[in-house]
């Protein structure tokens, strides 16, 4: 009754090895690529200080979301940096964004694509479930076989992973964009280029940032998971914990990645919404109001 009758597995693994045989330089040339990114985008982090990098962040949080999350954002970082952890997070964070680089250079034009085709999105609908669905781990095999061990497996894997929100809320902005107004600036003349850059893409910004948001989040998540195949930051304390049954070590490394979250989804969120006052201009009215209170009143003039 257990007998195999398809071996998938064996399909697979001979599928793997053809690519290694075969375009070994390729994958060689797409690595250097992907390493370079990864290697410039946490150098552009780890160049300033500390402070300064917190300073940007706390500004970026004051910007859209206001003085608590501010004070959030300061108070967490700066935790962060007291337990020991900052040069890791600076690492993950630097993984993330590169892994979010790749996802959305390939996930947002792929889900034009499939907004403006239905035979497309009838053929990657079905790839972006399989991507979605297929367990995280099982992403690092192929990814350390083509690649190596190191950074550049644990970021192909983490755009596998994370590239379909992209891809998904794309596309549906685009096609939930309202058909009046389509319509309206086919009236005026616009071409399909026109179309696409000044109607429908700014109507489906909302929704294209949520998707920015979520391949963010996700790839947060599946960079921790990437230690495992060496590439760096706090998942290495994570996994380091789990090796060594060491809970104060998993929680302390596990609270950094949720304040990093936390100040991450917040404030790529914050640009999917229309904000009303900027944290800035609360800010100017705050210490102007208090100004107008501190004022000596003139005596009238006789």
């Amino acid at each position: 009754m257990n007998e195999k009758r398809i071996d998938l597995g064996s399909w697979v693994n001979d599928a793997v090895q053809y690519l290694l045989d075969n375009y070994s330089g390729v994958f060689e040339s797409i690595g250097n690529g992907v390493a370079y990114l990864s290697e410039a985008v946490e150098s552009l982090l780890m160049w300033p200080p500390a402070w300064l990098l917190i300073a940007i962040f706390v500004a970026l949080g004051l910007w859209r979301l206001g003085i608590k999350f501010a004070i959030f954002t300061a108070v967490a970082f700066i935790l962060i940096v007291l337990s020991g952890f900052w040069d890791q997070t600076v690492v993950t964070l630097g993984l993330t964004f590169s892994a979010t680089l790749i996802s959305l250079a390939i996930g947002i034009p792929l889900g034009i694509w499939g907004a403006r085709s239905d035979r497309v999105s009838y053929v990657i609908r079905p790839i972006l479930d399989f991507m979605q669905t297929m367990p995280a781990f099982v992403y690092l095999i192929p990814a350390a076989m083509l690649f190596g061990l190191g950074r550049v497996p644990g970021i192909f894997a983490t755009v596998i992973f994370a590239m379909p929100p992209a891809v998904r809320l794309t596309t549906l902005g685009i096609r939930q964009v309202n058909k009046e107004i389509v319509e309206a600036g086919e009236s005026f003349g616009c071409n399909s280029r026109q179309l696409l850059f000044k109607v429908q893409l700014p109507n489906a910004m909302p929704s294209i940032m949520a998707g920015v948001n979520q391949t963010i989040m996700m790839a947060l998540s599946m960079v921790i998971i990437a230690s495992m195949v060496g590439a760096g930051g706090l998942g290495n304390d994570v996994l380091a914990s789990i090796q060594r049954l060491d809970i104060g070590l998993g929680f302390e490394s596990g609270m950094a990645v949720v304040l990093l979250a936390i100040i991450l989804d917040r404030i790529t969120e914050s640009f999917g919404t229309p904000q009303k006052t900027s944290g800035f201009a609360r800010l100017a009215a705050l210490f102007g109001s208090k100004r107008e209170q501190n004022a000596v009143p003139t005596p009238p003039a006789q």
